[in-house]
This record gives structure tokens, sequence and C-alpha cells, in this order.
């Protein structure tokens, strides 16, 4: 439960609903509630559509051989002509429902305020007093009926609805139907949205086409809103719904309003009709079917109950949050989830690949809501066709290449920009690498790795295949390459970006390869793979492995420092989290050189973001370092979030110089359950890295590679008791570290169980096994 004591007085204090599609932003003001609305299909643009240009790829070896001869200079100046002439386009805003559920009168009469999010129930409430009567009001968004639900009791003054939208409206009008009040508005979202760290005269531009007989337009979407103020039994309620002009990332979207009026007008008077204790009690469940897979709860030491206590908000909140926001059939989780009250949002609130929409979903597996990956896999798998035609015409290459910026029309191409940020060319693999940890998980059907897993790697493998050079050694590595968002300093001071064979790209490169080859020899393949298979496989003997230098893993080539030594991305550390070639029992001396690149970021002021703070803790957990996760998540806690936890950006022009991204959100509920569980190199490893704070408590639900599902319960920080679900037949082996102790005795089902802190044992899957610590 999050509570707060006043309304919202900004975007990135509200409390969010949603089922995936409809998201709705709750302020809690009093007597006059306002609902911010979006569709998780509402963008500006339209259909990138075939191209008609010649590409660039005759740049490429001049490009590489700029690089080869260490003129980074020119080489970035070559990159550019890789750059498309626009950008991303937008996620928008559908605008504003004003509801008046109660009595007009002065709010300094209110007492007893407060508002809440329940994050069990997914129901948002607000309470208080005012001229000696109580007032509540709950909200909801239902799913299946598509609505969202607002209900308080039947007061003196008669309700009313209104509706403001920052897109000029075609239709809005209010009419008296039988079931109660019914508003209408529709209207269409820009053409194009120039992205706010743009300088331009004019950002936002609207067609002023008329749709063509079929009701379609290029660009810039319909969207159409009803509402529906009705009393029923005692109480006032609020029925909404928004419905969109999107067809598909290929197809023009509807630009006719009335169909779509018809459709959102149908939508909520079918709800209208349904009991609002039924819609509460069919969303509840719902959501709990869900939320309830996972639970923690922990004790804290005396002094640290506050900083346990929002720990565990966080957890919860980023789990809701995902279910709010990413679910079967629907778009996947933006930026800012499905919530947005900005034409021009930071970023466009798009999709960027290079960290914070893989961030989004690396708590998917992990805590139980394998499930909500599935818009992922779906932009992966769409993704694969469309970055087709921009790997052949910009880099004369096979398979398929994204960049850093995608968007519902599935742009590849590298946005106009700059070198470090838009030419990184390596987005595909590692979503490709989420398609892998499903799998991995054992959370697929049964055709997921013939139907998705290996199409995703077979692009992606191939387009790294055409990526590859020889360096000086005769090893191979990528070419263009960069580190997302970051430069490195050359001799005279200056700064570049476009080298070959960033840290990143070589993880990312070795990771899809290794895992094509692995889906094929347990999948199978089509005919198309078996000669790929042969080329990857050579690659992969050839592949350079990332430098160590002075006991410090690099994040180019040795020499390349960076030119901003504190910089937000980790990205050199990709191997260590999310990846898992970096670990204690395989490269304990790469670990340990990782860890060292991770202090000088951090000495040099890394993390000061939500999202890389988030990042950072993921990392301390897989360093086993429970003292540095714990810090980590103080500080992200307490100078990184708002009032109602949402992750925050520093950025000027945004109300508190902070911007709301949600990836820092689900960033920091993986990292807490990395700190509980992890799953790598064929071993359970439990409470790996303890918070030392958390001195007793206990969590169930959690998965890891294989299918396991762990329950794990510790006091004296120190683990008492798994129950473990083994997920296949095979032998299972469990390490019991990080546990206050350096040797223990287990046993399973009563019988001791030789090999002290670490025992194996043979399994079944779908068979519970109980560990108890019977010493210490």
């Amino acid at each position: 439960m999050l509570s707060c004591t006043e309304p919202a007085s900004r975007f990135a204090d509200a409390f969010l609903l949603g089922d995936g599609s409809l998201g709705v932003t709750v302020a809690g003001a009093v007597g006059e509630e306002t609902f911010d609305l979006n569709a998780d299909t509402l963008w500006s643009g339209g259909p990138v559509g075939p191209r008609t240009d010649a590409g660039a790829a005759d740049v490429l070896p001049a490009l590489r051989a700029a690089v080869a001869a260490g003129d980074h200079h020119r080489a970035d100046d070559l990159a550019r002509r890789l750059h498309a002439s626009g950008w991303t386009e937008s996620y928008q805003p559908v605008g504003r429902l004003t509801w008046r559920y109660a009595a007009e009168g002065p709010e300094a009469g209110v007492s007893d305020y407060v508002r809440e999010l329940d994050l069990a129930r997914a129901v948002a409430s607000t309470r208080y007093r005012r001229g000696g009567q109580d007032h509540r009001l709950e909200s909801f968004v239902a799913p299946g009926a598509g609505v969202l639900v607002g209900v308080a009791a039947a007061g003196t003054a008669a309700p009313s609805v209104g509706f403001s939208s920052p897109h000029p409206l075609l239709v809005q009008e209010v009419h008296e139907v039988p079931e109660g009040t019914l508003l209408l508005a529709a209207g269409r979202v820009p053409a194009t949205v120039v992205p706010n760290y743009v300088p331009d005269d004019d950002p936002v531009r609207y067609a002023d086409d008329d749709p063509d007989a079929d009701g379609t337009v290029a660009r810039g979407s319909g969207f159409a809103v009803a509402a529906l103020v009705h009393s029923t039994g005692g109480e006032v309620r609020l029925t909404a719904t928004v419905v969109t002009g999107f067809r598909g990332w290929r197809e023009r979207p509807l630009g006719a309003v009335e169909p779509l009026l018809a459709q959102a007008r149908e939508r909520v008077l079918a709800a209208a009709g349904e009991a609002t204790a039924l819609l509460r009690e069919r969303t509840e469940q719902e959501h709990r079917s869900r939320f309830d897979r996972v639970d923690l709860a922990v004790e804290a030491v005396p002094g640290h109950e506050r900083d346990v206590a929002v720990a565990e908000q966080l957890f919860d909140l980023g789990r809701y949050l995902l279910i709010a926001s990413s679910r079967p059939g629907t778009q996947p989780a933006n930026l800012q989830g499905i919530w947005n009250v900005d034409v021009r949002p930071g970023w466009s609130s798009n999709y960027t690949t290079n960290i914070n929409l893989p961030m989004n979903y690396w708590a998917a597996e992990t805590t139980a809501l394998a499930d909500l990956h599935a818009p992922l896999f779906d932009l992966a798998l769409d993704l694969a066709q469309a970055g087709a035609e921009t790997a052949r015409l910009d880099y004369g290459a096979r398979g398929a290449v994204v960049h850093h910026n995608t968007d519902v029309w599935r742009f590849t191409r590298a946005v106009a920009g700059r070198p470090l940020w838009s030419n990184w060319p390596s987005a595909l693999p590692w979503l490709a690498a989420h398609t892998y940890d499903h799998l991995d998980f054992g959370s697929a059907g049964t055709d997921f790795a013939t139907r998705v897993a290996i199409p995703v790697h077979r692009a992606a493998a191939a387009f790294a295949l055409d990526l590859l050079v020889p360096d000086a050694d005769g090893a191979l590595v990528p070419s263009p390459s960069t580190s997302p968002e970051n430069t490195f300093l050359l001799p005279d001071g200056s700064q570049a970006a476009v080298t070959a064979g960033s840290t990143m790209d070589r993880e990312l490169l070795r990771e899809v390869f290794t895992h094509y080859l692995e889906l094929l020899a347990g999948h199978g393949g089509g005919p198309d793979d078996e000669d790929l298979a042969a080329q990857v496989r050579a690659a992969l003997d050839r592949l350079a492995l990332p430098a160590v230098l002075d006991e410090v893993l690099q994040e180019w080539d040795p020499g390349k420092g960076s030119a901003e030594p504190g910089h937000r991305h980790v990205s050199h550390l990709y191997g260590v989290f999310p990846g898992t070639r970096v670990t204690a029992r395989r490269s304990p001396d790469v670990l340990d050189a990782a860890a060292a690149a991770l202090d000088e970021r951090l000495g040099h002021g890394g993390g000061h973001t939500g999202w890389s703070r988030s990042w950072v803790l993921c990392l301390a957990a897989r360093f086993g370092d429970g003292a540095r996760a714990e810090e980590h998540l103080r500080v992200l806690a307490a100078d990184l979030t708002s009032e109602s936890l949402l992750d925050l950006h520093p950025h000027e022009g945004w109300p508190g110089n902070a911007i709301f991204q949600i990836d820092g959100n689900f960033g920091a509920v993986a990292g807490i359950a990395e700190t509980l569980l992890q799953g790598h190199d064929g071993v359970l490893d439990l409470l790996p890295a303890l918070p030392p704070s958390w001195v007793a408590g206990r969590v169930s639900g959690l998965r890891a590679r294989g299918g396991h599902v762990v329950d794990l319960e510790w006091s004296g920080s120190a683990l008492r008791r798994a129950r473990i679900v083994a997920g296949r037949d095979g032998d299972l082996r469990v390490s019991v570290r990080g546990t206050g102790t350096d040797a223990v005795t287990v046993s399973l089902h009563g019988e001791v169980l030789p090999g002290g802190a670490s025992v194996g044992f043979p399994a079944r899957g779908g068979t519970e096994y109980v560990l108890d610590v019977v010493t210490a």
C-alpha cells in the first residue's frame, strides 16, 4: 500500500492505474478528481513504409578504414551518413477527464486527507472529511472491460464530467441518455512530433488531410473518448474508455473518428450495465492472479525499519506497474510505461533499446511475471522483420539491425543525432537475449523457440556476422561499434564515439552467437540455419574477448579512457548483468576486474539517475555484495524517486527538475530479486547478496533458470529453510552462501546431505524439495 497525505501536484507524484492498454493517472484531488488518460497504441506519426533511397552501405568501407587507421573523428563524421533524416515518433497523451463527484466547498475545510494505492488490489482511493461528512472515491481500470471506473457515495450536488485534450478535438459533446450523462470526444494526434531534445521552430505538426474512403490516413491516428456519469445503488459512478485508430505497425491508422466514437460508446455503455462490486471483484482477482505469485516480507535490524519498508514497497510497486503496463496482446511498456501527459515527452517516451526497454523486463522471469514478457517478444519479432531493410540498405548486411530507438511503428534506423547514441547497432541481440531467457526459465510454450526465439536470433546473428572485421591480431570485432551514449578520449584530449569492438558489442555478439547455436541444438532449425550456424561457429571461435588493463575491465580497447568517467551507462559490465558470461565460478578474475570498473564509475559520480542506480544495484547483487546492494537501494529510494515512489531522472524543464522514467522502478525489482536468488552456472545461489539490515524475512515464488520455483526463509541474517519446486528433471545443485556463516549443514526432508554449503541431488520436475539449515 502506498499512502500520501496531499493530492499530487505533478505527474510524477500521482498514482497510476492500467490494464496494459488503458493507462490512467490519478491525482487524488478533493471533490473534483482529474484522470489523465493514455492508450498504449496512441503515438504520433504513421507507418514507416518502404524506403526509396539507395541507403548508405557504400560508406562502410571508408568508415571501417578510418576506424582501423585510428582516425576516429573521420569515423564519427562518416557515421552520420548512416543517420535517417528524422527520429522515432512520440507516445501521446489522450487528455484529461475532470469529474466533480462531491459538493463544492473550500479546500481549507478538508481534514483527515489521505490518498492510497492498494498495490495488491489495483485500486486507488481518496478519502477526507469536509463539512462534517466523510468522502471517499475509489478508482480502478477493469481488465477485459477496458474501462476506468470511479465510484463515490452519492451526494447532494449533481455530478459532472468534462474533458480537455492537448490535441484539436473534432467532436466534443455531452448527451443525456437513459443510462446517465454521456460525454463523447474525439480528435487526431500529430502527424509528427520532433523529440524534446531537438530544437525546432515547429516541433508538433498536425495533418490537415481528410481520411480516405476506408477512413484511414497516412499519419496522425484518430482517437475517441467516452465517459458516462450515472447513479446507482446510492453511489455515483464514472465509467470511461479510450479507443485509438491504430491498426498495426504496417497499417495506415484510422483517422475517421466516427467508428472510433461508436466503439467507445458501446464499450462504456456495456461496462456501465455491470455492477461496480462485480467489476471491482473481477479486477482484483485478475490482478492478484499475477501479483500474488511472489510475496516478500522483511524484518529490519533496529534503526533501519523505514528503509526496509520502502524497499518492500519498491518491490511491490515495480511488479504492480509491470502488471498494469504490459499484458499479452498490448504494446510493450515504454519509457513511462503507458502513462504520459506531454505531447513532447522526455525522449519521446519511446522504446530506448540501449538499456531502458530491456530493463523494463529484467524482473519478468525472476518474479513470476513471465506472461507479461509477451509484448517485448512481439516487438522483437516485428523488429527482426522491420530491421531487414535497414541492414540491407545501410550496411549491405544480412539479417536485421535495430539502433537505440524504436516506437510503435517499428522504426529501426539510426536517428538524426550524435554518433555516441545514434550509431549503436546492437539492440536486436539484446532483445534476443530476452527470448532465450524465457526458454531458459521454463516459461515458454511448445512452439516459442521455433516461432519467436530462433527467428529473432537468426536475424540478429546474421547481421552480426556481417558486422565483424579482423583486428590487428586477426581476432574478430564488430565495426562500426559504440558504447551507448559514451565517448572516449583521444591522445589530443578530443572525444570520439565510433570505433571497433566496444566491450558491450563484444558481449552481445558472443551471447547471441552462443544462444543461437544452443537453440538450434535443442529445438532444431530451418533450411537456412545449417549454413548460417556453420558461419556462426567459425566466427565464435575468433571473437575477441573484452579487454582488461591493470586489473580493470575496459569499455573499449586499452588506451581509450572514458571522456565522462562517471557516465550513467555501465554498458561494459553487461557480461556481469544482465548477461551471465562473467561469474565468480566461471571467471573470478574478470569479475574482479568488472567490480573495479564499477568502482571507477561510481567514484566519479556514476549512478546519478534512477535507472542507472537500479542497474548498479543489480550489479552489486551479482558481485555478491549485499552491503553495497542495500546502499544503492537506499539511495534510489531516498534520492531518486518521487512522493509516490516513481523513478526519477534529473532533467531541467520538468516539474521538480526531474522526469519520471519507469525503467528504474523495474530495475529495482530485478535487483532485489537478485540479492535473494540467483540461478546461473547451473547452481541455485540462495541469499547470495542479502542486505545486512534484512535480518529476517521470507520470500515466496521467485523463479530461476531451469524453471525452478523457490521460497526462502531466513533469520539472524542466515538461511533457515528453502522450498524448491524443480522445474525439470536432472541433478539440482544448491549453494547456501551469504548467510552469515562459512559452513552450514543442509538436510533434505530430514536427510543430512554431504557437501556443506553446496549440495547436489537428483531432482524430478514438478517435485517439491525442502532444505533446512540444521547447524551453523
